[in-house]
């Protein structure tokens, strides 16, 4: 009869793989995160109580993986080569992260600098693209989302695509871009009734659509400027 909990015997919630999917890996204890970098446990030991023993190695816990070598991680009953290399990766990946320099992010001050970050690219597409840039409370770029291609004269944009990673990355607000293939950047009907959309999602969300800049050939047109935001 067993007389251990397996991770898999836990309800699919509670178990450590699964909650970090849903709630993030800072949910989780250390012992979780090494467990789920060991995939499993070995017979009569969870993949959790095998973290444990690893953390027990020396007094330090989880510092034992930044200066250990695959030998130590031997001495434990169930961690073999393929393990010890999946552990010592992490904490080396761990460490370049830390020592990475800080990325410098662009920050938006005006329609002009939004339109001159696109208007090469879009200009002279033949088909409507729809992309949304996320920003942070700083107004800084976190990341231009392509959320759309459509016909030459429409480019569908859903609200689920549009907010989606702007909810996903916890951006503070978004600026909506799009090309028209005609080379006419004036708003049409659809253009306008678009963004009303947008902006109404965008208040109910908590994510406050700044701006919509339409690209035309070599020119654009900003609806904020336009008093239509």
């Amino acid at each position: 009869m067993k007389n251990y909990v397996s991770i898999k015997d836990l309800p699919a919630e509670e178990r450590p793989r699964e909650r970090l999917l849903k709630r993030g890996a800072s949910s989780l204890s250390n012992a979780e995160l090494i467990a789920v970098l060991l995939g499993g446990g070995t017979a009569g030991v969870s993949a959790v109580n095998l973290a444990e023993k690893i953390l027990a190695i020396d007094s330090g816990g989880i510092r034992i993986l930044n200066d250990c070598v695959p030998e130590e991680l031997y001495k434990i009953e169930g961690v073999g080569p393929a393990r010890a290399a999946c552990l010592l990766a992490a904490a080396e990946l761990g460490r370049r992260l830390h020592d990475a320099p800080k990325q410098n992010r662009v920050s938006v001050s005006s329609p002009e600098k939004i339109a001159s970050l696109f208007m090469s690219e879009m200009r002279c597409l033949k088909k409507e693209n729809f992309k949304v840039l996320l920003l942070n409370a700083k107004n800084e770029i976190i990341m231009k989302d392509n959320v759309s291609v459509g016909s030459l004269m429409s480019s569908p944009a859903h609200p689920r695509e549009v907010f989606s990673n702007a909810l996903r990355r916890g951006a503070a607000s978004v600026i909506l871009v799009h090309n028209h293939p005609s080379g006419n950047p004036a708003p049409s009907r659809e253009d306008l009734l678009l963004t009303e959309r947008l902006v109404r999602v965008g208040e109910i969300l908590g994510v406050e659509v700044l701006d919509h800049i339409i690209i035309g050939d070599g020119e654009y047109v900003s609806l904020r400027e336009l008093g239509k935001i």
